[in-house]
């Protein structure tokens, strides 16, 4: 092999997938372990894997640090402002969680994310479940004839949506107009 060929293809290679991450951070603003999947797959399709594994991840680590070194990758900032959107669609702290660790982020950057939602709020799991009610039309959001008889199934979607059997009950229980005093305070 001629090392100047090979030396010109290692630094393609590299401005190939630099340019990438640049055009994939501009448009979706990724945690660093998602942008180390998407540069990955793409070496695959595009470039038909004709470097050794080892090479290419050495590449991608190379630039996933100096993409954080430049600050256009922050995975303590993405815990937050994901967990802040998560919390205002109506996700419990619990599957906040879940997802963020899904998306490849240190566990101590999620605690200190889903910390500062507790500290904004003071029952941020209640208010997500009421949210959710008004969402799904609910619980307090049913007319009266019917609660009793959907309240399982009311049950079972605030448990799928991460919600614990007390916070459930106490959402499910709540009288329409006490509901809706409290969620037009929000």
């Amino acid at each position: 092999m001629d090392p100047i060929s090979n030396k010109k293809e290692f630094d393609d290679l590299t401005i190939n997938l630099r340019d990438l991450a640049y055009t994939y951070i501009e448009k979706y603003n990724p945690s660093k372990q998602q942008i180390k999947t998407y540069l990955l797959k793409k070496y695959l399709k595009k470039f038909q894997g004709s470097k050794q594994k080892k090479e290419v991840t050495e590449i991608i680590e190379n630039i996933v640090s100096n993409l954080e070194k430049s600050h256009f990758l922050n995975d303590s900032l993405y815990s937050d402002s994901r967990a802040r959107m998560l919390f205002r669609r109506g996700y419990s702290l619990n599957k906040i969680s879940h997802t963020l660790k899904s998306k490849g982020i240190e566990e101590k950057h999620i605690r200190l994310s889903l910390e500062k939602i507790k500290n904004d709020k003071s029952d941020p799991d209640f208010l997500s479940a009421m949210k959710i009610c008004k969402k799904r039309r609910i619980g307090p959001m049913r007319p009266d004839g019917n609660r009793e008889i959907y309240y399982k199934k009311d049950m079972g979607i605030l448990a799928r949506s991460g919600f614990d059997f007390d916070t459930s009950k106490k959402v499910l229980n709540l009288e329409k107009d006490e509901y809706l005093k409290i969620i037009n305070f929000l």
